[in-house]
């Protein structure tokens, strides 16, 4: 049971926020999840929801990379709401279930492509100790230009910034997706 009680549409909602609700309803089809406790404050999750339809539609990060490195950073910060909502966003962006295997286990990496492992290991690290080795950073600063270090390293950071309002609110995965270890 979520710590507080979730938004769940504008009727839960002072009229005046009644448009970032249906914000929301556009982006997302209804209001679940993190956005469920973000309305709480609606002029936050106002600003907030904006970098959702960015990461979908303006990254230069193509998306089966960008969701490696959103699931490395939801599996550090074991975020079971946010894994389940963004496995099937990998999946429909092309991502192998070998690497979502690997990512759910918290697998080593190593027999993977070079850039997968590249990039799982930034992100590891980066959630792990808020640092990445320079070799580490330069390997994939060979690749790619900064603006795709940049938006890969925001994507890494905003899904594990809504993995933390998920898990202090103690917002349940739903029970069809797919789950982490317990």
């Amino acid at each position: 049971m979520p710590r507080l009680t979730p938004v769940s549409g504008k009727s839960t909602v002072a009229p005046e926020h009644h448009a970032v609700v249906e914000a929301v309803q556009k982006v997302f089809g209804n209001v679940r999840g993190p956005f469920s406790m973000l309305l709480h404050s609606p002029k936050l999750a106002e600003k907030i929801l904006p970098l959702v339809t960015f990461f979908r539609d303006e990254s230069v990060v193509d998306a089966k990379l960008r969701s490696i490195a959103i699931l490395a950073a939801v599996r550090e910060r074991e975020a079971a709401y946010v894994w389940s909502a963004q496995v099937g966003a990998a999946k429909r962006n092309g991502l192998r279930d070998e690497v979502i295997d690997l990512l759910r286990a918290k697998g080593d990496p190593g027999k993977l492509p070079d850039e997968e492992r590249e990039i799982i290991t930034y992100v590891r690290q980066l959630m792990r100790t808020n640092r990445v080795d320079q070799a580490v950073f330069d390997a994939l600063e060979k690749r790619h230009d900064g603006r795709w270090m940049v938006e890969l390293t925001a994507a890494a950071n905003y899904f594990a910034m809504l993995s933390g309002v998920v898990n202090a609110f103690e917002v349940a995965a739903p029970p069809d997706g797919d789950k982490l270890p317990a």
